[in-house]
């Protein structure tokens, strides 16, 4: 099975990003246009993820995209695309996408996407099913990528950072100790620092960028709770 299917109508970039990607040990099938992507899924060619950019000739990434889920093919999608704009990337996600990824990031960062969405697929039950979107009021989390989304933006966390938060989001209004904290951003008895709550440090660390990260969004953010002695908590709105 190709691990990606690469759809981009420029013939330099194509060949350049299919070149890194394999670098990093993705098998990559490349199409210039939607239409020759289409009859490749038509002929049997299978994958585990699909690039498109968003502009194409004769079809959109965003309507080949809507032709897919049409024919039922649940093939994930990950957008590029040179314009950061926020309409296009709502509209993407709306329509069944589960990334949106600048092409100025370079190639590390959508390998490191990538590999989240291969790795989410080989541990659901159903192949091809995505987990889908949990929205917690401004908070949005796409467990396929790895990402947050706060008031629509992007927090761009880290893989890690996203853990934690996934962490207290999952337990809102319940303290989780700094030691749970960095069991799920590690694994459990994973040993940090120095000393017994050596750990308590490199926790503190990770939650003031995770909280400069929505801050630099909203700054008026305050989700993030310190709990003394204890560790941290999303707090409940609705209490």
């Amino acid at each position: 099975m190709t691990d990606v299917v690469l759809v981009d109508d420029d013939d330099l970039y194509r060949e350049a990003l299919s070149a890194d990607l394999a670098d990093r040990g993705f098998a990559v099938s490349c199409f210039a246009d939607a239409p020759s992507f289409l009859e490749a899924m038509s002929n049997g060619i299978a994958a585990q993820v699909a690039l498109l950019d968003w502009v194409l000739p004769q079809m959109s990434g965003f309507e080949l995209l809507g032709v897919l889920r049409e024919r039922g093919i649940g093939l994930p999608v990950v957008f590029l695309t040179g314009y950061s704009f926020v309409e296009r990337e709502l509209r993407a996600l709306d329509r069944g996408a589960v990334d949106f990824v600048d092409k100025a990031r370079g190639t590390e960062v959508l390998a490191r996407r990538l590999r989240v969405i291969i790795e989410a697929q080989r541990v659901l039950p159903g192949a091809g099913t995505m987990p889908e979107v949990a929205r917690h009021g401004d908070l949005a989390l796409h467990p396929a990528t790895a990402r947050a989304l706060w008031r629509q933006l992007d927090v761009h966390l880290t893989i890690t950072e996203y853990k934690i938060v996934a962490l207290l989001v999952s337990r809102k209004g319940e303290p989780q100790t700094y030691r749970a904290i960095y069991d799920a951003a590690h694994y459990a008895g994973f040993v940090a620092g120095s000393g017994e709550r050596g750990h308590h440090t490199n926790v503190r660390s990770l939650v003031k960028r995770i909280r400069r990260k929505f801050q630099a969004i909203d700054s008026g953010f305050s989700e993030i709770g310190n709990v003394a002695d204890v560790g941290y908590l999303w707090r409940d709105r609705r209490s």
